[in-house]
């Protein structure tokens, strides 16, 4: 039984040649990896995605075959994008440079199948040349970006308090500004904007809020 059955793979006839698919799929595999490190390092620690690059290995030589199988049979390939139009896709895509690594995993399994793999090459090397020129770009900026800090207190003890908050607050913080004041169910919530400090012990920092008043319940919120 297992010589029939290899007889029957030796005699299957395909209009893909063997080492071409293996040669392709296996571009894409590596090709695929390249794209997840490359998100995980320019993108990864920011965790505002919806984890679209867990894909990305599995997708790319799917891609690549995909394309191998319908690229020599037109009545294949209509018949395929009629059946993938019935396929609906709802997860969310919340960070917008899902949609460039989503991209550019379908243009390298595509160079992959039509054998350009030089021009897969060439677009690597522009994109991760892009990515970090805008990485160092984004930190340059971030040094000088501004955070947000949510105070929260009670509103009897508001008047009191009001001074002595303001006072350490622009100790402690830089170019310290008032956004906005509100007041809801006997809680007043103060919004901050301030130049990002590097250094700053922020538990230090909200231990020395929460003892400017012992009866006062302080809250503190980050961003």
């Amino acid at each position: 039984m297992w010589d029939e059955l290899v007889d029957h793979i030796e005699n299957l006839e395909s209009p893909v040649f063997w080492d071409e698919a293996i040669v392709a799929v296996g571009f894409s595999l590596i090709a695929s990896i390249v794209i997840y490190f490359t998100y995980q390092l320019f993108y990864g620690s920011r965790h505002i995605g919806a984890g679209v690059h867990r894909t990305f290995i599995l997708g790319g030589p799917s891609i690549t075959a995909l394309f191998l199988a319908i690229q020599t049979s037109i009545p294949l390939s209509l018949g395929l994008l009629g059946a993938l139009s019935f396929v609906r896709f709802r997860t969310p895509v919340k960070d917008p440079a899902e949609i460039g690594f989503l991209l550019l995993l379908i243009a390298t399994s595509v160079l992959a199948a039509t054998d350009n793999y030089l021009l897969a090459i060439i677009l690597f090397i522009i994109i991760f040349i892009s990515l970090t020129v805008q990485w160092l770009t984004r930190r340059q900026f971030t040094l000088f970006g501004r955070g947000n800090l949510m105070v929260s207190v009670d509103q009897p003890s508001f008047e009191a308090l009001e001074p002595k908050l303001t006072s350490l607050l622009n100790e402690r913080l830089r170019g310290l500004k008032l956004q906005t004041m509100s007041v809801l169910d006997d809680r007043v919530s103060l919004h901050y904007q301030y130049r990002k400090t590097r250094g700053l012990n922020w538990a230090a920092f909200t231990s020395e809020l929460g003892q400017l008043d012992g009866k006062a319940k302080i809250e503190v919120f980050v961003g």
